[in-house]
């Protein structure tokens, strides 16, 4: 690394949902400046396909099957990590699922699935990582919300619930933590071309133009896009930055 402040030489990070779409373009980001990087996903077979593109930056990269919604599985997640790396010093709270359907006629299994996944798993997890960010003098979390945190989103209450719902336990925590020399922010990406927003598109095919006719940047997202944030928010250049969100949606949050 050219600047030391970016510099994660010697760092630690888990990465939850980080075998696909933007949790592996933050994984490769957070390898390339220099630290070793736990993939934490439900899908097994994704990570070790993950795990071997990632060992390109040279970093040491350990795959992890973890369900975030199962606080046994996360508690073994972050002794896993321990164990192999001996600290933990950025998470990355990235899993996420959506399930969308009309507000009124959404079951409560589908309200609760996406609460459970999006906004009371990535709580979970940093109540796993606490312990040994602490003992390891500090560190950084990242929470990842969405746009839809801010905006309305009549086809997916849910999804736009949980998102709006993990601000909250990202302030409250920079505030809470902030004394042990750990920060705690959000990103908020914007319409990201993932395989997520792929099936988005598939059933609403009018969705593509709209997002370009209301963004900015005349584009959807990349995943990688979304690299220079968490690196970023995960070094030293973001020592004074707590409890904040940063929206990366090509402008798209800014037009009425």
């Amino acid at each position: 690394m050219t600047n030391p402040l970016f510099d994660l030489t010697g760092r630690v990070a888990i990465v939850t949902g980080g075998n696909a779409g933007i949790g592996l373009a933050m994984a490769r980001g957070l390898a390339e400046a220099g630290a070793s990087v736990v993939i934490a996903d439900l899908n097994s077979a994704n990570s070790e396909q993950a795990k071997a593109a990632l060992e390109i930056s040279g970093r040491p990269v350990l795959a992890l099957t973890t369900d975030v919604t199962v606080p046994t599985s996360v508690a073994n997640m972050v002794a896993a990590t321990v164990k192999e790396f001996g600290r933990v010093d950025i998470l990355v709270n990235n899993a996420g699922i959506s399930i969308a359907a009309p507000a009124e006629t959404m079951t409560l299994a589908e309200w609760q699935k996406v609460i459970d996944v999006n906004m009371t798993a990535p709580f979970l997890c940093a109540q796993a990582v606490y312990p040994a960010m602490k003992d390891a003098g500090g560190g950084k979390i990242i929470n990842i919300a969405s746009v839809l945190a801010m905006l309305g989103a009549g086809g997916a209450a849910n999804y736009a619930a949980s998102k709006g719902g993990i601000l909250q336990p990202t302030r409250s925590l920079a505030a809470a933590w902030a004394i042990d020399n750990i920060q705690v922010n959000a990103i908020l990406p914007g319409w990201i071309d993932t395989e997520l927003t792929l099936r988005a598109r598939e059933r609403r095919p009018e969705l593509h133009d709209r997002i370009l006719a209301r963004t900015p940047a005349s584009r959807w997202g990349r995943p990688q896009d979304l690299a220079g944030a968490a690196v970023f928010l995960a070094s030293a250049a973001a020592d004074f930055v707590n409890g904040a969100a940063l929206t990366v949606d090509g402008g798209y949050s800014i037009m009425g």
